[in-house]
């Protein structure tokens, strides 16, 4: 070993290195914050489920009716607390969630998330526009 005074720095830095990311994150002024979603307009006070509920299933209920509807032909409807939602993210979420750039895409930036589901839906604002040139 001829190089004996190397390996104690080396070891000391390579822990720094490693550990480099906890430390900047625990010693960070600017602190992330998960982002705030507003309520919705129009005086709904809950969605089809608690908030945490969607939060962390939103997608698995978004796909699940996709396949229902698209898959098996079932067009149906929930019924949630004596209110009835159709099967859809433009029949049920978009009724009072209105501001995709609000609502969808806040949470979905913040996660860096790309959803699919713009592909083929249009968003509202895009929905109002297409029956204003139609008619």
């Amino acid at each position: 070993m001829y190089n004996k005074g190397l390996i104690v720095p080396g070891l000391i830095i390579l822990v720094l290195l490693v550990t480099f990311p906890f430390w900047f994150d625990a010693f960070s002024a600017t602190k992330s914050t998960d982002p705030t979603v507003e309520p919705p307009p129009g005086g709904e006070q809950h969605c089809i489920y608690p908030a945490d509920e969607m939060r962390a299933e939103h997608m698995v209920i978004l796909n699940e009716w996709r396949d229902d509807v698209l898959r098996n032909g079932n067009r149906g409807t929930v019924t949630v607390d004596g209110k009835v939602y159709g099967k859809g993210l433009q029949l049920a979420c978009m009724k009072c969630h209105t501001n995709k750039e609000e609502f969808c895409d806040r949470c979905h930036t913040y996660a860096s998330v790309t959803p699919y589901c713009w592909d083929c839906h249009l968003t509202p604002t895009q929905q109002k526009a297409g029956l204003k040139e139609a008619n």
